[in-house]
């Protein structure tokens, strides 16, 4: 499947109990990355504005470049009266953004979509002096809890293409090619969520790997995920870690 279609359909799950980024992640920009009110950002495969949403917040001008059309206006009808939104139908390798337009780029759980040798051009292409990049993850613990166990063991045993489309902020290799061997750096801020059963099964529904309805094994993960949260919920609920990490550098 075209990477860009992935979440067509998945939106409306995606948009209600994906993760959003602590604050502390500016904090992060602003020092490895020089982001500030005067900063314009290219926020590649910005999804439904989760991201760009946060980027908002430091007062700089944000260009969400996404190419999936149903992503895209979610993000729109969220952040549409943004002061510095700009929404932009295009791609990591094909932006559609002028030549030396932008101070920082950021991809917040996309870049392990993109295709490397063009978005790594498309991105020299549109910074200008110094340009920085960030690549973002929110990872997800996967040992801390039993709750977190149980989810992973579910994904791994359930879900077939659970470890081929995953993302997650240990692709050192792929860094090494955008960013240059050893130079770039990482940091971590811890993240968190609190989720009902409802929104629990909405997560995983947002999830590319998770079989779509009539899909083999979909009732049959729902069944199992809701046993998982009777055994594990408190108060209704149960907690959803996360490292969301920062891979910081300028595109070699």
């Amino acid at each position: 499947m075209d990477p860009t279609q992935r979440f067509t359909g998945r939106v409306t799950d995606y948009a209600k109990t994906r993760p959003s980024y602590p604050e502390g992640v500016l904090a992060v920009l602003a020092s490895a990355c020089g982001l500030g009110a005067s900063s314009v950002v290219a926020d590649l495969g910005s999804g439904t504005g989760l991201f760009t949403q946060r980027l908002l917040e430091s007062g700089a001008t944000v260009y969400a470049v996404e190419p999936n059309d149903e992503m895209r206006r979610a993000a729109e009808q969220a952040l549409g009266s943004s002061r510095g939104f700009r929404s932009v139908a295009g791609r990591a390798e094909a932006t559609t953004l002028d030549d030396a337009s932008v101070d920082v780029v950021t991809a917040a759980q996309a870049f392990h979509w993109f295709d490397l040798e063009p978005a790594r051009a498309e991105m020299k292409r549109i910074l200008r002096a110094p340009g920085r990049v960030a690549l973002v993850w929110n990872d997800r613990d996967l040992v801390s809890t039993a709750f977190l166990r149980d989810y992973e063991a579910l994904l791994v045993a359930r879900c077939p293409k659970y470890q081929e489309l995953q993302g997650k902020a240990d692709a050192t290799a792929k860094f090494d090619a955008l960013l240059g061997a050893g130079a770039w750096s990482r940091h971590v801020v811890p993240n968190a969520q609190r989720l009902d059963r409802e929104g629990l099964a909405s997560r995983l529904l947002s999830s590319s790997y998770m079989p779509r309805e009539g899909e083999p094994g979909h009732d049959e993960i729902l069944a199992e995920l809701g046993a998982i949260f009777d055994r594990h919920a408190q108060a209704g609920e149960v907690a959803m870690l996360y490292a969301t990490v920062i891979i910081a550098g300028s595109p070699a």
